[in-house]
């Protein structure tokens, strides 16, 4: 019983520290390379001390991972976790949230393919 309360714990703490658009952002912005705070904060539109704020639970989760560079901290992605965590968000993506704005059930989703093949057949018939 200890094993599934600790995944459970575990589990919540993976998925809170990801449940915020400004980490998920410093992610997505960590993808093209390693940046420090200022770098991010103007990439994402945010104040440096809100980016800092949202490193720490990154960091302290091993999504990414800092290196003192003279007076600056500059972060870099856990390629090893993120990389394939990414890759199954746009798989879920296009696959179960063909507009981008919700997600649709298995149910749905068959709906959704069924129309887009009629719309295809209209399209291809005129």
């Amino acid at each position: 019983m200890e094993t599934k309360s600790c995944i459970n714990e575990t589990c919540h703490l993976f998925f809170s520290t990801l449940a915020n658009p400004t980490r998920l952002a410093i992610l997505e912005i960590l993808q093209d390379g390693s940046k420090n705070v200022a770098e991010i904060s103007k990439a994402i539109g945010h104040e440096q001390s809100m980016i800092s704020h949202n490193l720490k639970p990154l960091e302290d989760c091993a999504f990414v991972f800092s290196e003192r560079q003279g007076k600056t901290h500059v972060y870099r992605l856990n390629k090893e976790i993120i990389e394939p965590l990414f890759e199954l968000f746009n798989f879920h993506a296009s696959k179960y949230c063909p507009n981008g704005k919700e997600c649709i059930s298995i149910n749905g989703y068959a709906k959704y393919k069924k129309k887009e093949a009629e719309q295809a057949l209209y399209i291809n018939h005129e």
